[in-house]
C-alpha cells in the first residue's frame, strides 16, 4: 500500500519506518522542514534503540520517504495516519489543534477513496471531530479509523513489530478490511486484531496507561507504608506478584512515573470524566501519590544531612526510563532542582540524555562523562534511573571515589545489605531503614 504519516515524531517515527520495513511505500510528512532534511540524511531526532538502523535500511530501499509538501503524499495514498502532537492542555484535555488542522489539510488533498487514521493518542468523540473536519474539506469518500498505538520508549520497534494486540476502532467494513491487511504482517503470532468502535478504541488507550500508572502508585504506597511499619516492599512485591490475578508488571517501587504519556493521558481521562459529571477520585489519589514519589528522594536527603546547602551530590540517570532520552516529567528533574534550590551542587551522567538534559538545567550542573566521574568527591549518590551499566557498579572503586558513602537508591537496584557491607550508607524505596 501507500501510506502517508503526518508527524514525524516518536509515534509518527516509528509506525511509518515499520510499515516501510513490512513492505509498503510510506511518506512521513512535518512542517519542519530542517527536520525534514535530516531524516532524508538518516539523521534520527530521538533515541530508540534500533530505529536508526531501520529508517537507513528503508531509505535505501526507496519504502522510506521524507516530505514537507503534505498535498503530494496524502493525495496518491490509501491510508494516511494522523500522528502530530496532542499536547496538554490548561484543564488537562488533550489540546486537539494540531490533530484538526491536520484533518483539514488531508481533507483538501484527498484525490480518492482513503481510511484516515488517527493515531495520536486522542480523547473520546475525537473521530467523529476529524471526520467532520475532513468532510468540510472533501468531495470524495472517506472513513476515520482509531488506531491508538501502545509503544513503550526504549522498546518501541519490538512493540510495533510483534504487538501485544492491535486496536482499531472503525464502524465500516471498508475500512476495516484495509486495516486487517496493513496489520496482518505484525500479528502472525496470533496476537489479536481487536475490532471495536471509535469511541471504545480512543478510550481503551487511555484505560491502559491509567491502569499501568495506577500500580505504580498503588505500589509506591505500599513502599511508604513498609518504611512506617518496618516491612521491606521488595518482599511485598514478591508476594503480591505471585499471585497470577495480580503478575509482577509495573509493581515496583520506585521514584513515580514520568514521560510523555502516563502524565499526560491519566490528566486527559480525568478531565473526559469530568465533561461527562464524574469525578474520577482514584487517579485523583494516583496524581497525589506520584507528586508526592517524585519528592522522596530529596526528602529523604533532607532528613539525613538536615542542610544540604554547599554540599555535592551525583545523580546516576536523568531520562524518565532507561533506553531513551525523553526527560518530560522526568523524576530526576524534580530532584535536581530541588537540590539546586537547596543551595547543593549537583554532577550527572545519564548514557544518551545529556543532551536534553542541558535544555533543562544548562550549566547549573556538571555533565559527567561516566558515572564514576559523577561519583567523584560527592557527599551522596542519587540512583535516578535504572539503566543497565549502573546496576552492578565496583562497589569498594565508588566507595573510593566518594567524600561520603551515601546512596539513595530511587530504583531499588542495588542490594541493601550488600551496599552497608560495602560501608554504605543506603536508602532505598520501601527496604526499611
Amino acid at each position: 500500500m501507500k501510506i502517508a504519516v503526518i508527524g514525524t515524531g516518536y509515534v509518527g517515527l516509528v509506525a511509518g519506518t515499520c510499515f516501510a520495513e513490512s513492505g509498503h511505500d510510506v511518506t512521513c510528512i512535518d512542517v519542519d522542514l530542517k527536520k525534514i532534511e535530516a531524516l532524508k540524511r538518516g539523521q534520527i531526532p530521538i533515541y530508540e534503540p534500533g530505529l536508526e538502523e531501520l529508517v537507513h535500511r528503508n531509505i535505501a530501499a526507496r519504502r522510506l520517504h521524507f516530505t514537507d509538501d503534505l498535498n503530494a503524499a496524502v493525495g496518491p495514498s490509501q491510508v494516511v495516519f494522523i500522528a502530530v502532537g496532542t499536547p496538554e492542555g490548561e484543564t488537562g484535555r488533550a489540546d486537539l489543534q494540531y490533530v484538526l488542522n491536520a484533518a483539514e489539510q488531508v481533507g483538501r488533498a484527498l484525490r480518492h477513496y482513503t481510511v484516515i487514521v488517527d493515531k495520536s493518542t486522542v480523547p473520546v468523540g475525537t473521530a467523529d471531530r476529524v471526520s467532520a473536519a475532513v468532510a468540510r474539506n472533501t468531495q470524495y469518500e472517506f472513513d476515520v479509523v482509531s488506531n491508538p498505538e501502545f509503544l513503550k520508549e526504549g522498546a518501541a520497534l519490538e512493540d510495533f513489530l510483534k504487538p501485544d494486540r492491535v486496536v482499531i476502532g472503525t464502524n465500516s467494513e471498508r475500512a476495516r478490511k484495509i486495516m486487517g491487511e496493513l496489520y496482518a504482517p505484525f500479528v502472525r503470532t496470533e496476537n489479536p486484531i481487536l475490532f471495536m468502535d471509535p469511541r471504545s478504541a480512543e478510550l481503551t488507550k487511555y484505560a491502559a496507561n491509567a491502569m499501568l500508572a495506577t500500580r505504580i502508585s498503588f505500589m509506591n504506597d505500599i513502599a511508604a507504608l513498609c518504611e512506617r511499619v518496618g516491612a521491606d516492599a521488595e518482599m511485598v512485591r514478591k508476594g503480591m506478584g505471585s499471585d497470577k490475578r495480580i503478575g509482577y508488571s509495573f509493581l515496583y517501587p520506585g521514584i513515580g512515573y514520568g514521560g510523555s504519556c502516563f502524565p499526560k493521558d491519566v490528566k486527559a481521562l480525568m478531565a473526559t470524566a469530568r465533561d461527562v459529571g464524574l469525578e474520577f477520585d482514584l487517579l485523583r489519589a494516583v496524581e497525589n501519590t506520584n507528586a508526592r514519589q517524585k519528592r522522596c528522594l530529596l526528602t529523604k536527603a533532607l532528613k539525613h544531612y538536615g542542610d544540604v546547602s554547599n554540599r555535592t551530590f551525583g545523580v546516576w540517570g536523568l531520562a524518565f526510563k532507561p533506553k531513551t532520552d525523553d526527560m518530560r516529567e522526568a523524576p530526576s528533574v524534580e530532584l535536581i532542582e530541588g537540590l539546586l534550590g537547596k543551595g547543593a551542587r549537583v554532577q550527572c551522567h545519564d548514557p544518551v540524555a545529556t543532551e536534553v538534559a542541558q535544555r533543562y538545567f544548562g550549566d547549573r550542573v556538571l555533565y559527567a562523562p561516566t558515572c564514576y566521574d559523577a561519583a567523584e568527591g560527592v557527599d551522596g549518590l542519587f540512583l535516578v534511573t535504572e539503566w543497565n551499566e549502573f546496576r552492578h557498579p565496583d562497589m569498594k572503586r565508588l566507595k573510593a571515589l566518594m567524600k561520603s558513602p551515601v546512596i539513595f537508591d530511587g530504583r531499588n537496584v542495588f542490594d541493601p545489605r550488600r551496599a552497608r557491607d560495602e560501608g554504605f550508607t543506603y536508602f532505598g524505596i520501601g527496604r526499611g531503614q
